[in-house]
């Protein structure tokens, strides 16, 4: 009787990583070094973030349940993300089953050409923009400028960000690095007929680009926006925010078209009720968002007749792939990581170089997009542009561990980084610490270092190739003498058997 070997199994090929504006021009710390000259900037994030940090607190630290709501958002998301691919498939069906077109979209390219598609086809040139993540990754804006559609943003500060031809810098406001007399002079120079006299009052700046909105929101046929959940239940999809243009964008045009990554699904209505607790709390410090809009497919009559939902994966299912990263995909874009993060408040969203900016921008880009797509790539330098102090963990509403994903991104990167200094300064190390006398002596040789310590027994300047070390930071001289050479001496061995004499008194007595 004759067998067949088939071979043994092989791990499944990894699957693509997204595209878009998921990579900077340079690495972080490049990136941030520039930033951090920017005075104004560092006083603009200063006063937004602890600003938005002190509301959080107030309205989280008024429910007695807040802890228990964290648990029940992150257990639902992990629920999520164990059966992404039967969700996916209930949400398609009942979109469908309720008149809307649901499309697949691989990456950031497929989706650009499927929405560009869709609005071709209504015979628009313009489309109305609810703010949106998804988009900005993918960069559909300039895409649609680059065949003729002019994309109109509506979001307030989404706005200031495209007539000023800048980008988003956080999560939640993307124009947190602009200030009120930065948005006038802007308003000034891109907004049509606006009036001259316009001051830097907010309330004023605000009429401004109501004015200007306005007609568009009564004359365009077309809106495209993303989705802060799907419910897999009913089909239904919802957004939140807090101007009224989102409601406007959503009822008034005759075709929606919706881009929503593959991992914003949720698996019942009942969800929402969690969820809709834990966003505007830590978002915006509001005990629930001003406008909470869902829809169910196509209503004859009422809001758009014409829905598509654009599925995004873009790098998403590589995460998922990731037994340990995938956590991440657990993000509601809260941007409450942000907002406690002093690395962020001090460089700011644009030195990350991706749409995705702070704590997790440093995990999830990687992770979308990867670390290796070219030498130096700058996106391997995210994992490390943070100092571990865990405050993002704490202000989570959904508790993703980001300084342990931190960790594991950090320890990934070396891993396929292949033979670096690093690696041979770690293997010389190992080296000399499996041989005692090897280790002896380094202790011996390393407290010469003390000729290099100043006064205060500190040592501001080493020689290359440590002085990238000492010029941001100053080392503790060596101690006269090594633990194993004190306790080997006689004062040593003196001190640790008094140590005993003195436990085996404390014995006695609690006897």
């Amino acid at each position: 009787m004759s067998s067949t070997f088939l071979g043994m199994p092989a791990t499944p090929p990894r699957s693509p990583y997204g595209t878009g504006n998921l990579r900077g021009d340079r690495k972080f710390s490049a990136a941030a070094h520039d930033e951090l000259r920017n005075e104004q900037l560092r006083r603009n994030l200063g006063k937004a973030t602890r600003t938005i940090r002190a509301k959080r607190l107030d309205v989280t630290g008024e429910l007695p349940d807040w802890e228990q709501l964290r648990d029940a958002g992150s257990a639902i998301k992990t629920d999520t993300m164990n059966r992404l691919p039967e969700l996916l498939e209930q949400l398609e069906r009942k979109v469908t089953e309720r008149g809307g077109t649901v499309h697949w979209a691989r990456d950031g390219v497929e989706a650009n050409e499927i929405v560009a598609r869709l609005v071709r086809a209504t015979g628009s040139k313009e489309v109305i923009k609810v703010k949106s993540m998804a988009t900005q990754e993918i960069g559909l804006n300039e895409h649609l400028e680059s065949i003729g559609i002019t994309p109109y943003e509506t979001d307030l500060a989404e706005l200031i960000v495209q007539l000023a031809h800048d980008k988003p810098s956080h999560i939640l406001v993307p124009a947190i690095h602009r200030n009120r007399d930065e948005i006038r002079q802007i308003f000034l120079k891109e907004i049509p007929g606006v009036d001259p006299r316009l001051d830097n009052v907010p309330a004023h700046l605000a009429a401004a680009a109501r004015a200007y909105l306005r007609e568009k929101f009564m004359t365009t046929k077309v809106a495209v926006s993303g989705a802060n959940f799907g419910i897999a239940e009913t089909g239904t999809l919802s957004v939140v925010e807090s101007e009224g243009n989102g409601r406007m964008c959503l009822t008034l045009p005759d075709t929606l078209i919706t881009v929503m990554g593959i991992e914003k699904v949720l698996p019942r209505y009942q969800d929402l009720e969690v969820f809709l607790q834990l966003l505007p709390r830590s978002s915006t410090g509001e005990r629930m968002n001003p406008y909470t809009s869902m829809w169910t497919g196509v209503t004859p009559g009422d809001g758009p007749q014409d829905f598509h939902l654009v599925l995004l994966d873009n790098g998403r299912t590589a995460a998922l792939a990731d037994r340990i990263g995938r956590e991440a995909l657990n993000c509601i874009r809260c941007s409450a990581c942000l907002n406690v993060c002093p690395v962020y408040e001090r460089a700011g969203g644009h030195a990350y170089g991706s749409t995705y900016p702070g704590p997790i921008g440093a995990v999830l880009t990687p992770q979308l997009a990867g670390m290796h797509a070219a030498k130096d790539d700058p996106n391997s330098s995210l994992p490390y542009a943070s100092s571990l102090c865990g405050a993002c963990f704490d202000a989570c509403p959904v508790k993703i561990d980001i300084p342990s994903l931190l960790v594991e991104l950090r320890h990934q990167h070396t891993e396929q980084s292949g033979t670096t200094a690093e690696k041979l300064a770690m293997k010389a190390a190992a080296g000399v610490m499996r041989r005692p006398t090897l280790f002896t002596a380094a202790q011996k040789a390393a407290g010469l270092g003390r000729v290099l310590a100043g006064r205060g027994g500190k040592i501001s300047h080493l020689p290359p190739p440590f002085n990238g070390w000492s010029d941001s930071r100053d080392t503790v001289a060596p101690p006269k003498q090594s633990f194993r050479a004190w306790l080997a001496s006689d004062e040593g061995a003196a001190t640790m058997r008094a140590a005993a004499e003195d436990g085996r008194n404390q014995q006695q007595e609690e006897k």
